[in-house]
């Protein structure tokens, strides 16, 4: 069974995603630099905008999926949200002058991960 809360969180992540999304996606220099950062690779940038897309539009379509597609959504969002956590960490760690903007998306996406794998955890093995 696939806890209401869990079902929730889904919603609320693709609200949280799209509310990303859609500004860096549209215009990824002003937003980027706006928050702190001195080098904003567009294509990159919108990259991550189409990441964010697809995870949180899939999260609000799933949400009422059958308990064996939330592991695999869950797994999905794990993977996700574990490589992007480091990846920011280590581009933290060697930029000259990085953004405070940028640990507040560590935590934001550790927060997610945390989150995920207790609800990954929940549910179980496959």
């Amino acid at each position: 069974m696939v806890p209401p809360s869990l079902r929730a969180a889904f919603v609320v992540h693709f609200l949280a995603d799209v509310l990303f999304a859609v500004p860096l996606f549209l215009a990824p220099e002003f937003v980027l630099r706006t928050v702190g950062f001195t080098h904003v690779d567009p294509i990159a940038t919108r990259l991550v905008a189409a990441a964010l897309f697809g995870i949180g539009i899939e999260s609000l379509l799933g949400r009422n999926a059958p308990v064996e597609v939330f592991r695999q959504m869950l797994n999905l969002k794990l993977i996700w949200s574990a490589t992007a956590t480091v990846g920011l960490v280590a581009s933290m760690l060697t930029m000259e002058a990085p953004p405070v903007v940028g640990w507040a998306l560590v935590a934001i996406f550790g927060a997610f991960h945390l989150m995920w794998l207790g609800f990954r955890v929940r549910l179980g093995r496959a």
